[in-house]
């Protein structure tokens, strides 16, 4: 039987595990830290009884991918559920915006932007699922639905700021800006509007869901669907060189460009290893989780109902702020998105007591506390909101790249969204999973399509590998 070696347990190389041993190959599953599952885990990380997501929260791309469609998931105990509104982006003055999964209910709030965000969104909602198949691939490779695929490119080439336009009011731009901004890009830069797009589509379309019981469950359900089939996880087991896994026939690596370089050593062709080192990082992330009674009290009700919350003004104000920090300078009043996974997931409190997870967007390896801003900004759209705390854990950026190694500087969507790295991650190549060496190959969030607990980086680096043993 062949033998497959997977380093790295987060969701990514799960879901390469899975696909392996499903092809009937013998997988070892190789961790560093003492719990699988990378950016997908769960912990009370404030109180007692209080389930908070250590990274990932909300799962835009999880359930209309070609590997959620083959593997049931929901047969090893995960199961997915819903915000009534999907996100929101509360303004100054008690205003406010929301998505709805309708298409219609959101259109309908927006009032005289509405019709501009139907016809934005609607059609790439409306098909999310046959568009999921071409955007969750690599740049290079044959439409499935090509017709879906040139109209999604037309509006995702486009720079944020220009796209903008077509949104005629202010709360209809601002709304935008907010779901934009996961790119973590300035918004004057060509494509820097596709990872808004995506989102935002699938937000009328699958929604954006999170985990019952926290997503440390979709770590749960992937670990037992891969023991299922004969693989298994080894834990606090750390891999410092490829020799260590001669004994595989394929080796597939859940870490970052440089690490995989780092773990190659002189096996790697000198052309990828100056590839992978030339691989930018992106931005960071300050985290804070808070332990609050009661609700957040939010002046914009559609928020008070909202999974997800997008702080940072109107779009000429996101857009200024996430300037700053690809300069490397903090924001005085930076973006932060706050979740409310406890509105769709009540088992996550404890009587009154519930959990909220926030984040800022900070500069790369940025060393300094951004909780206080981030207590402003929800203070700003929430009055009363410090007197609803009790108790807070911060995660600094080194805190983060302590937490998995894969977020270097603070990055956790695994590399800059500049335009080379949108179009060819991690290196322009026929097949951007393969390393150059026979068997070897990279499969973390630093491949195609990138970010998001859905794992098809894995699913298809796995693919991949399987073609090479000729079991594809």
């Amino acid at each position: 039987m062949a033998r497959a070696i997977v380093v790295g347990s987060g969701p990514n190389g799960l879901a390469a595990a899975v696909t392996l041993a499903d092809a009937g190959l013998d997988v070892l599953v190789l961790e560093a830290a003492d719990r699988p599952g990378g950016g997908a885990r769960s912990a009370e990380l404030t109180l007692p009884g209080l389930i908070h997501d250590e990274c990932s929260a909300a799962h835009p791309l999880a359930l209309d991918s070609s590997f959620v469609h083959r593997f049931d998931l929901g047969a090893h105990g995960l199961e997915w559920c819903w915000a009534e509104v999907e996100y929101a982006h509360p303004l100054d003055g008690g205003r406010g915006v929301a998505a709805y999964r309708s298409l219609a209910d959101t259109v309908s709030g927006l009032g005289k932007g509405g019709k501009a965000w139907e016809r934005l969104f609607g059609p790439a909602s409306k098909r999310f699922g046959q568009l999921a198949e071409d955007i969750l691939r690599p740049v290079i490779h044959r439409p499935r639905h090509p017709f879906d695929l040139v109209r999604f490119g037309a509006r995702a080439a486009m720079p944020v700021a220009l796209l903008a336009r077509t949104l005629p009011t202010p709360e209809a731009r601002a709304l935008f800006a907010g779901v934009a901004a996961h790119a973590f890009r300035p918004f004057g830069a060509p494509m820097s509007a596709a990872v808004g797009v995506v989102l935002g589509s699938a937000a009328h379309g699958p929604g954006w869901p999170v985990a019952r019981g926290g997503s440390g469950a979709i770590t749960a359900a992937l670990v037992s669907l891969l023991e299922s089939r004969g693989g298994r996880v080894e834990t606090g087991v750390e891999v410092t060189s490829l020799e260590e896994t001669d004994e595989a026939d394929l080796v597939l690596l859940d870490v970052s460009p440089a690490a995989a370089a780092r773990l190659a050593g002189p096996r790697i062709p000198s052309r990828v290893s100056r590839a992978l080192d030339r691989f930018r990082p992106g931005p960071g992330s300050f985290k804070v989780d808070f332990a609050i009674e009661g609700p957040v009290p939010w002046t914009d009700e559609a928020s008070s109902r909202a999974g997800t919350v997008h702080l940072g003004g109107g779009l000429e104000e996101i857009a200024a702020t996430e300037a700053q920090i690809q300069r490397g300078e903090m924001p005085e009043r930076p973006f932060v998105l706050v979740c409310q996974q406890y509105l769709a997931d009540p088992s996550r409190s404890v009587g009154n007591l519930n959990p909220l997870y926030a984040y800022a967007h900070v500069p790369n390896g940025y060393p300094g506390d951004a909780t206080e801003a981030i207590e402003r900004q929800i203070e700003r759209f929430a009055p009363g909101f410090r007197d609803r705390v009790r108790n807070r854990v911060a995660r600094t950026v080194a805190a983060a790249e302590s937490y998995d190694a894969n977020y270097i500087g603070g990055d956790v969507v695994g590399g800059a969204n500049d335009l080379r790295q949108l179009l060819f991650r991690p290196r322009p190549a026929r097949d951007p999973y393969a390393l150059g060496i026979p068997g070897v190959y990279l499969c973390s969030a630093s491949t195609p399509p990138g970010a998001g607990a859905h794992g098809m980086c894995g699913f298809n680096a796995a693919n991949s590998a399987l073609r090479e043993l000729g079991r594809r």
